[in-house]
């Protein structure tokens, strides 16, 4: 079945804004929910209609999917609060939302419904943000009207991620970086990868029901994408290895400093699940996955230090 009305929630955030220039190449009709349009600023010499609205409102929420043939979630926190089984933003953005979004699209009779996730997702993992992404793929998969497909990316990449940059931006201002979870095993996706996976799914009756997981051609443990990060941006802080128990002194300094933490003692619980595929990728999302070698160094090492600080800024407050 062709969808061509296509509603995107997140679609202002980095994935999401990757995603919308990706369906208006493939022809498809887009609308995009922001709760402040300045938010979507960047998006505004695209041929799409951006819509404020409070999506974790029912009332607003319906009438956002109205008339939509299929919607795609990418909304999410890495800070959720604190809380059994999980945190109260947790909770809002990825298992109320969810639940809201699949009430919303078969009370409108909407079709299809793309849900991105994360790898690991689990009700029974190790940290908030995992269990709380279980929770919400529970939450699509009691969908009964609605042709559901799951996306499960591993971390992300790309010209505007806060990942990579945060990197750079570290090698750049200091000479050491005390580093946790050291070991964790990552396989970055490729921005435009995720892109294009979801829209050669997007009309495929075949992969109605499927859970698909994203990952690129390569694993990498945490310390060794700082140590690339550093080659290309040609500074080589000395990384020091933290213990676990030093490691979660320094997330919870950073959890009582003032704004958005860049570390949280969740997101090391996080890390305790590596963030890698269970299997080669789906031959029906139709990827060849792109190196970090092949696309990093377009970025970081033509960036300069303000404007890599300006990216991790803005993404730190969306």
């Amino acid at each position: 079945m062709r969808h061509q009305a296509i509603a995107v929630i997140g679609g202002s955030g980095f994935i999401g804004s990757h995603l919308v220039n990706a369906l208006v190449e493939a022809g498809k009709d887009v609308r995009v929910a922001t709760r402040r349009r300045a938010n979507a600023r960047h998006l505004t010499l695209l041929p799409i209609d951006v819509v404020e609205a409070d999506v974790t409102d029912p009332v607003a929420l319906a009438g956002f999917v109205e008339n939509a043939d299929a919607v795609i979630n990418f909304v999410g926190t890495l800070n959720g609060g604190h809380g059994t089984p999980y945190g109260p933003g947790f909770a809002k953005l990825h298992v109320e939302l969810p639940t809201k979004i699949v009430a919303a699209c078969e009370s409108k009779g909407v079709h299809r419904f793309i849900h991105v996730s994360a790898i690991g997702a689990d009700p029974r993992g190790p940290s908030m943000y995992l269990r709380s992404k279980g929770d919400g793929e529970k939450a699509v998969h009691a969908a009964t009207a609605l042709a559901t497909t799951i996306l499960r990316p591993s971390v992300v990449f790309g010209p505007d991620d806060t990942f990579l940059n945060r990197f750079a931006v570290l090698q750049k201002l200091f000479p050491a970086i005390p580093l946790g979870m050291p070991d964790a095993k990552f396989q970055p996706v490729y921005v435009g990868d995720v892109s294009k996976a979801i829209v050669n799914v997007l009309d495929l009756d075949a992969a109605s029901g499927q859970t698909y997981e994203l990952g690129g051609p390569t694993v990498y443990t945490l310390e060794q994408l700082v140590q690339y990060c550093g080659e290309v941006v040609g500074r080589h802080a000395r990384i020091v290895r933290l213990p676990d128990a030093f490691a979660r002194l320094q997330a919870l300094s950073f959890e009582m400093a003032p704004g958005v933490p860049v570390l949280t003692r969740d997101n090391l619980d996080s890390m305790k699940v590596d963030s890698v595929l269970t299997g080669p990728l789906a031959p029906e999302l139709g990827v060849e996955p792109v190196s970090i070698e092949t696309i990093a160094p377009l970025y970081l090492s033509d960036a300069s230090l303000r404007a890599r600080l300006n990216i991790f800024r803005t993404n730190a407050h969306r």
